[in-house]
């Protein structure tokens, strides 16, 4: 067996070319991190619109992949993810991938999308036989590239791809896209596929569901995460699949670019720190302060928050307890984009320019970097949240998070035991303004009282390893597995 299975990452997203969140962060940085282990590791993603190609190279031959009633044709470009030597390969077809957004158009929704990421889908495998190159693993992500399992135990089963295992991520599994059954033959899968142990789900299509049974392996973006899959609760009306496939499902949690988030090197802050010397983490405090019109001081507590305004992420919570929370003689500064009522209520909360707060409505990342700089405590009251980056980051930058216990953030966060140093943050599991505010109470509580714990807890969180080698690591041994599984040794 060959210890270091080839792989090839299909995906709808790959930063920094194409992001819309956490997916494209782990397929930006996990194939880096497989290289650095010796693995050949490349990427496919679709060539949208807004992706210049001008820098890029373009195979001279064409690619036909099958799709509904003929082929389409598409162009491959290639290019390196940067800073690195792993190849993106890009799908260039202007009819379903040369528009200017990755799903769905703003405040509608793409009719063609299976027609689309069935193409993406079915094209990494043609992609495949064009170049010659056969990977041991096909590693796919959330629905959009969820039908190379389908395609591989199918179409495939007996053609130089057969002995290729699968593996599928999943990034949250609430992020499901069902199509009406009338458009399954775009699929050009077997008729035999669509029924409730495949793709069937109440008359619709839905990929998701057909990959999670048809992988080879599964797995989550955390342990935790793996098993709030397979409860009612969280498994988004596919926990009974969850709980059927729960033997082949491995929680792994995703790590973090730490060389783009390190205090001590940050080109965003204005001052740099480390777990060795906190003393510039205070001039960012004061710098941000300054900065968004607060009144400046270090002895006043800031709680930062960065966040899509969502309800998985529980802002409203966070905007229900505001009140409370300033009453507790600290700083909020909340940055983030969203539900447009959340935003209105920002907004209108801002319009009173309160010296003890400040929203900023949109997505800027050099005032993220900043406000993890800057905060003492950093709130994440998710609903759920399957991996999650930004507990990650504040840990980094010694804002010790304020959690809700779900998913990533239990697995990431380890809570406080009151009168010692123990700890990287604080947890609590009911979710209300009430326990949200008691929580971030005693919080303050011991960075006023016991300086000395909450400096120790901040050394002991930064100090922890964040990157993605662990979690690069773990999937090469799923690699492991699935090959075995699929090749039967």
């Amino acid at each position: 067996m060959d210890p270091l299975p080839s792989v090839l990452f299909v995906a709808s997203e790959c930063a920094p070319l194409a992001r819309a969140g956490g997916l494209g962060d782990v397929v930006g940085a996990l194939p880096v991190a497989l290289r650095a282990l010796g693995h050949d590791a490349r990427v496919v993603i679709p060539r949208y619109g807004f992706i210049d190609r001008a820098s890029y190279s373009r195979h001279l031959a064409p690619l036909g992949v099958p799709l509904g009633p003929a082929e389409a044709w598409c162009a491959v470009d290639e290019t390196r993810l940067p800073g690195s030597d792993v190849p993106v390969y890009l799908l260039d077809h202007e009819d379903l991938f040369g528009r200017p957004y990755l799903y769905d158009p703003p405040g509608g929704g793409a009719g063609d999308n299976l027609a689309r990421f069935a193409l993406l889908s079915r094209g990494a495998l043609q992609l495949c036989k064009y170049l010659g190159w056969t990977p041991d693993v096909f590693h796919v992500h959330d629905w959009p590239s969820s039908l190379v399992p389908v395609y591989l135990n199918t179409l495939e089963a007996e053609g130089p791809l057969g002995a290729s295992a699968s593996v599928l991520t999943v990034h949250n599994i609430a992020h499901q896209t069902k199509f009406p059954g009338s458009d399954f033959g775009l699929t050009h899968l077997p008729e035999a596929v669509f029924r409730a142990d495949g793709l069937e789900d109440h008359g619709a299509v839905n990929p998701l569901k057909g990959g999670l049974y048809h992988a080879t392996m599964v797995t989550a973006v955390s342990p935790r995460y793996a098993w709030e899959m397979r409860t009612p609760e969280g498994g988004a009306g596919l926990d009974g699949v969850c709980r059927f496939r729960g033997g082949d499902l491995v929680g792994i949690l995703n790590g973090i670019d730490d060389t783009l988030w390190d205090p001590a090197t940050d080109p965003h802050l204005e001052a740099h720190f480390s777990a060795e010397d906190l003393a510039g983490k205070a001039l960012c405090k004061l710098a941000l302060q300054r900065e968004l019109g607060l009144e400046e001081s270090a002895a006043l507590p800031l709680l930062g928050v960065v966040a899509r305004l969502v309800w998985q992420k529980g802002q409203d919570v966070i905007l229900d307890a505001l009140d409370a929370l300033l009453a507790l003689d600290a700083q909020v500064v909340i940055l983030g984009a969203g539900s447009p009522d959340l935003e209105h209520r920002l907004r209108a909360r801002d319009a009173e320019r309160s010296p003890r707060f400040r929203a900023v409505v949109g997505f800027d990342d050099r005032l993220a970097h900043r406000i993890e700089a800057a905060s003492d405590l950093f709130l994440m009251p998710s609903r759920f949240e399957p991996s999650g980056l930004n507990q990650l980051y504040s840990q980094r930058y010694g804002a010790l998070p304020v959690v809700r216990a779900t998913g990533g953030l239990l697995d990431s966060v380890e809570n406080h035991t009151p009168g010692t140093d123990q700890g990287t943050g604080f947890v609590f599991w009911d979710l209300s303004p009430e326990t949200l505010t008691s929580t971030v109470a005693w919080a303050l509580e011991v960075w006023r009282s016991e300086p000395e714990h909450f400096l120790a807890m901040q050394q002991r969180a930064m100090r922890k390893p964040l990157g993605w080698s662990k979690a690069a690591e773990r999937y090469a041994e799923v690699y492991r597995w699935a090959l075995g599984r699929r090749r039967g040794w």
